[in-house]
Parts: C-alpha cells; structure tokens; sequence
C-alpha cells in the first residue's frame, strides 16, 4: 500500500514513517484491505491530513476509531459521507452548535467543510474491519498517531485541542497546554450526553474565541 500523505505532513512525520512499526501497520493494513472489508475506502485512509496540511492546522478533535457501517466512514473523525443517516454523537455535535452559537442544524454530517478550514480530524485508529469496532485497535495506528499529536504540540502554537471523553483526554495527555489551547468534556454520545457531560460545553464558541484572540480566523462551525 503507497501511504499517500500529504507532503506537509510527510516532512513532520518523515521518521515516523519509516520506522518499522509503521511498515508493520502498513503490511498488516494492506492484507485486510485485500481479504476483509474495510472502512473508510484506501484512497481515504489517510483524508485528514489530505483536507488539514500541517501549516494550516488550528484545531485538533481526536475520534477513536472509523465508523464500522457500509458507506459511513471518510477517513475524517465523526464525519459521514453524504446522504448517510448521522450517527447519534454527530447530531449532538450539531445540536451542542446550534444551542452555542446559533448555527442551523445542517442537512448533511460531511465534515469537510470543517477540514478544508484548519480542523485536523484525527481518530486514533484510522481503520476498521467492517462492522467490528476496534477491530484495527493495537496494530500501530494509535502509536503513529500519538506521533501526529505530538509533532503539533512541539512544532506549532496556538492549537485548539477538543478532548471529548475519557479517551480522548488519555491521548493528549502531553500536549503542551502552555502553548497551546485544550478544552475538555465529556464525549458527545448519548450515554455520556444523556448524563450531563456534553450538552452545554461551548466548545465551538471558546474555540472561536481563542482563535480570535490569537490573530487567527475562527472556525465557520
């Protein structure tokens, strides 16, 4: 499989790349691709970082896996393709937006139009055998993409990070929160929001603001 990433990104992660865990994960990937189905499609495995080069990058939402549906997953966290029904964590997404900054309820879950504007949409995982969640857990993904996190921590300031759940909190545990901006709550799916620990968050209006603040343009949400 030719990982295909975008050059930004290929310079930042150069070592990475060629470390042997990396071929691994890559062999490893290439032989679910040709014996199982899985998701997103090869040509979107690596889409986040093909939407959001590394220069652009002015948030950062950490996701755990892709979705494990037929149609759903496009290589960009709690994003679907168009025309796909919104899973239950993308509505609430979009009703936390609505009740923060007023925004309309959109008729599509697409969230490239988000990535087009600086909104790294990582998952830890960045595949997944069809209808097997966590089915790539634990072959190398999650170490390649502590890397991604922690290249941005080191190598730019001003970033918004948006940790939503225990997990995703686990996972930028070493940013550096001196340099760069971290808001957490809980994770937007019915469980966790149901409960009190999503709805009322206002992440999109605090990351706005701290994008403002530091001379940067804010998020069109």
């Amino acid at each position: 499989m030719d990982v295909n990433i975008e050059n930004s990104w290929k310079q930042q992660l150069y070592d990475e790349l060629d470390k042997p865990y990396f071929k691994g994960l890559i062999d490893f990937v290439e032989q679910e691709y040709k014996t199982q189905t899985c998701f997103p499609k090869g040509s979107q495995i690596f889409a986040a970082f093909d939407y959001c080069s590394f220069d652009d990058v002015k948030v950062v939402i950490i996701g755990q896996d892709p979705y494990h549906g037929v149609g759903q997953a496009n290589g960009l966290c709690f994003s679907i393709n168009n025309g796909i029904t919104m899973p239950p964590s993308l509505i609430n997404i979009f009703k936390e937006i609505e009740s923060d900054i007023n925004i309309p309820f959109p008729s599509n879950g697409n969230l490239e139009r988000w990535a087009k504007q600086g909104v790294l949409l990582l998952n830890a995982t960045l595949t997944v055998r069809s209808h097997e969640a966590g089915s790539h857990q634990g072959k190398g993904w999650e170490k390649f993409t502590d890397a991604v996190i922690q290249s941005i921590s080191n190598n730019k300031s001003d970033v918004v990070f948006l940790l939503w759940g225990g997990f995703a909190k686990k996972k930028g545990a070493k940013i550096n929160n001196k340099k760069h901006c971290i808001l957490n709550s809980g994770h937007p799916s019915p469980l966790s929001a149901n409960r009190g620990y999503w709805f009322g968050n206002k992440h999109f209006s605090k990351t706005n603001e701290y994008l403002i603040k530091t001379n940067q343009l804010p998020i069109r949400w």
